[in-house]
């Protein structure tokens, strides 16, 4: 019988993979989580994808869970993308960082302690910019004010 059939399955890491798909700090783990409860259907794998899918603050994990769920038969929305803010009031958290470093710090110093201090905020901007990730925040660090 193919997994997908059985409605009571459950693949049995299912506990870590639930874990992993609500790793905040981690976006790629909440992906590949995605990606393999996609691959049964059942009510607890289809709740575990709905959230990720309304809640995930990475388009990316938020478009794979969308796509699992319509491929399990599930009539679903994909909610639109965030146009503003990821994160409500990060750049005061980036002014915090920036001040916490030496005046003549440079962009690598700041973007390693942001990865240390903030790692879900880095994480998900990363996840969201992709290959932009860097260039967006190296812009962002230099336009911070830190009167």
């Amino acid at each position: 019988m193919d997994k997908m059939e059985d409605q009571n399955e459950l693949p049995a890491n299912y506990e870590q993979l639930k874990i992993a798909a609500n790793r905040t700090s981690n976006w790629r783990e909440r992906l590949e989580a995605v990606e393999q409860l996609g691959q049964w259907k059942s009510k607890q794998t289809i709740d575990v994808l709905t959230h990720r899918m309304n809640n995930d603050d990475v388009y990316q994990v938020q478009m794979a869970a969308f796509n699992k769920l319509k491929e399990l038969g599930e009539d679903v929305q994909l909610p639109p993308r965030k146009t503003v803010e990821l994160i409500k009031g990060v750049n005061k958290v980036l002014i915090r960082i920036k001040k916490s470093l030496p005046k003549d710090h440079s962009y690598e110093e700041f973007k390693v302690k942001l990865k240390k201090m903030r790692l879900d905020i880095y994480d998900i901007y990363e996840g969201e910019r992709g290959a932009d990730f860097d260039q967006w925040l190296e812009s962002t660090w230099s336009s911070l004010s830190t009167r």
